[in-house]
């Protein structure tokens, strides 16, 4: 098969890097046909660290998923979160160019690249543009305008905008990796189509993505994105506490968190139990399921309660309608969801992937990219783009704004 008949997604989280492969059929439907997973090297709180260690976790993620499906990955869409992203509202303005006035896909694109004029500081640039509604002629709440009858398009959207530097170093890891950046998406947007249902974000959410070193809060109100808000704490603060109340060595740790851990005290075991490797020492010793909480918990504990404070500085004093969605790699522990419901409320839940071979809660953001690619119209096959829309020459858009950004980065290397 034609590698075009494929899209890969690539998650660079704190703890693991993860790739998702997925197979696009003549209807632009998807299937996830493989995927691959690395220990995340050169990265802190999201953040970059060692640019070198990075790129080697990227190439072993890109080479697992390319033994698992048989294709050579050239070309990829990345995820960018972390507490360097922001949101503002903006508002574009133009004039339908057809002499039929019917709205077209490159009004659509003008109408987005008005909305993209917007007064930034030096350091920072456009990630993404969201659109909330598109109006035409006065007419309001209109989710998609192809194909109406107007003389004005208008649109309010949420401008997604993030630290220059951040990515900079992001997109040199990736091409270092010998791999093509095809676009970039704000994660926390893609994986609530993975995430959230319609109604939930309606009567407001809050999705919540505990990763290993950071938990990523995103808020969604009458249907929009509201807010967004990185906490600098995840898995590996659980991990550390075990390494450190254990006396074991951090990858025994993280072994140990993942096989035997359980967030409540009141549901983990007494009878299992397993052998411990001693720091300095060829001994072992017998932990107890019950014992090993006793570390998680309180972590576990105090995280939703960094969690709820958040939220309620986010503006949400009361519990919200739609409740918490949680997701991230943390969410696989046992009984996690007992110490989230007593700190953040009845109405909480855990959104995993349903694909085959991803039904885990840390492949959210990578299956959710591939969902909200979806959404944007972006997974065509190209052998079945007849039966669709036809693609726009690039010399009628112009450069994409992720062409524009990397030649402005290109005056600075």
């Amino acid at each position: 098969m034609s590698t075009e008949e494929y899209i890969v997604t690539l998650d660079i989280g704190t703890s693991q890097v993860r790739v998702v492969v997925a197979e696009i059929t003549a209807n632009g439907s998807f299937q996830i046909v493989g995927v691959g997973t690395a220990k995340s090297e050169g990265m802190k709180k999201g953040a970059i660290i060692n640019i070198d260690q990075a790129v080697q976790s990227i190439r072993k993620a890109v080479e697992h998923a390319e033994r698992m499906v048989g294709i050579e990955i050239s070309e990829v869409f990345i995820g960018i979160s972390g507490n360097h992203v922001s949101l503002q509202t903006s508002h574009g303005v133009v004039a339908v160019s057809s002499e039929d006035k019917e709205i077209g896909y490159d009004d659509i694109d003008r109408v987005l690249q008005a909305a993209r004029v917007i007064a930034l500081p030096p350091e920072r640039m456009i990630i993404e543009v969201v659109p909330k509604q598109f109006i035409v002629d006065g007419l309001d709440d209109i989710y998609d305008p192809y194909g109406m009858i107007g003389v004005r398009l208008e649109v309010d959207a949420i401008i997604v905008t993030g630290a220059k530097t951040v990515i900079h170093n992001l997109i040199r890891c990736v091409e270092k990796a010998s791999l093509h950046i095809v676009d970039m998406v704000f994660l926390p947007l893609a994986a609530s189509e993975l995430c959230l249902s319609a109604d939930e974000k309606n009567l407001g959410v809050v999705m919540v993505d505990i990763g290993g070193g950071t938990t990523t809060l995103t808020v969604f109100r009458q249907g929009y994105l509201a807010g967004t808000a990185v906490i600098p704490i995840g898995g590996e603060y659980i991990t550390n506490d075990i390494a450190i109340g254990l006396r074991t060595h951090t990858h025994h740790a993280e072994e140990i968190k993942c096989k035997y851990g359980n967030a409540s005290q009141h549901h983990a075991s007494s009878s299992k139990k397993f052998s411990v490797k001693v720091i300095g020492s060829d001994q072992e010793q017998v932990v107890t399921q019950k014992e090993l909480s006793l570390i998680i918990g309180p972590r576990i504990e105090e995280m939703f309660h960094l969690i709820r404070q958040q939220v309620q500085e986010m503006g949400f004093f009361d519990e919200p309608a739609g409740g918490y969605v949680l997701t991230g790699g943390v969410m696989a522990m046992e009984d996690i969801i007992h110490v989230a419901q007593k700190q953040l409320g009845k109405a909480v839940r855990i959104a995993t992937p349903k694909n085959i071979g991803v039904k885990e809660p840390a492949y959210t953001s990578g299956v959710g990219m591939v969902h909200y690619l979806q959404k944007r119209g972006l997974l065509t096959n190209p052998k079945a783009r007849a039966t669709h829309h036809p693609p726009r020459p690039k010399k009628q858009r112009g450069l994409s704004p992720f062409e524009k950004m990397k030649n402005w980065f290109s005056e600075f290397i």
